[in-house]
């Protein structure tokens, strides 16, 4: 059972969020938060496996309670699902780089409300690849931070550059194996070591130091 905190100041839109994540017999809301402060708290005492969590919020916003709850070391176990009304907002890919694990629309359909739930407690990588990839692009290409994120990364090597390039295309393990020829025992640990040298949580965070750092190219196929 996927365990789900929902966070936002609308009581209906909070209410009806925990409505449609119940409908699914695999997913369980444990907690709801009006406000970024409550997030923090709610989730050190529940430790769910998903916070859906809104941006704008009285008391504490979505970014700060996002980064307060990835830098505790007592939540490693907990995804953060941001939900904006906005397909284009600064504050999304913010709390994409401080370890939100993907964001979605606020006007996605019931089904793949519950289908980005599972994906992020499953660690896997960018939601709605085609919204999001834009909105990293938009703000990970400025022309101050390529060379300066790249300088503070860790030396990777040719093989971990490729893979970490294709990852941020948004290709799946089976994809990346196809694409660099490489077996899935073999791409899977290029990504865990990839994951470990860039202090990632998961292929999101993969995603965005890809971009700030230039290994992938903003507007590439």
């Amino acid at each position: 059972m996927i365990t789900v905190l929902v966070v936002d100041d609308e009581v209906l839109l909070r209410s009806g969020l925990a409505s449609l994540v119940e409908s699914a017999e695999d997913l369980t809301v444990v907690g709801e938060g009006s406000n970024g402060a409550e997030a923090v708290d709610l989730v050190r005492r529940l430790q769910p496996d998903v916070v859906l969590m809104d941006i704008r919020m009285p008391v504490m916003d979505g970014l700060e309670a996002t980064r307060r709850i990835v830098a505790d070391d007592g939540n490693v176990s907990t995804r953060v699902l941001i939900l904006t009304t906005f397909d284009h907002d600064e504050y999304v890919y913010e709390a994409l780089k401080v370890g939100a694990s993907g964001f979605l629309l606020k006007a996605a359909m019931p089904e793949e409300l519950r289908t980005a739930v599972r994906v992020i407690a499953g660690g896997e990588g960018l939601l709605a690849p085609s919204v999001t990839r834009r909105l990293i692009e938009d703000f990970a290409a400025r022309p101050e931070s390529s060379s300066l994120a790249r300088a503070a990364m860790p030396a990777l090597t040719d093989r971990e550059q490729e893979v970490l390039a294709a990852v941020a295309r948004g290709l799946s393990n089976a994809e990346v194996c196809s694409s660099l020829h490489l077996s899935l025992s073999t791409t899977k640990t290029h990504i865990s070591h990839l994951l470990m040298k860039l202090d990632a949580r998961d292929r999101t965070q993969l995603v965005v130091r890809a971009y700030e750092a230039g290994f992938a190219v903003p507007g590439s196929p």
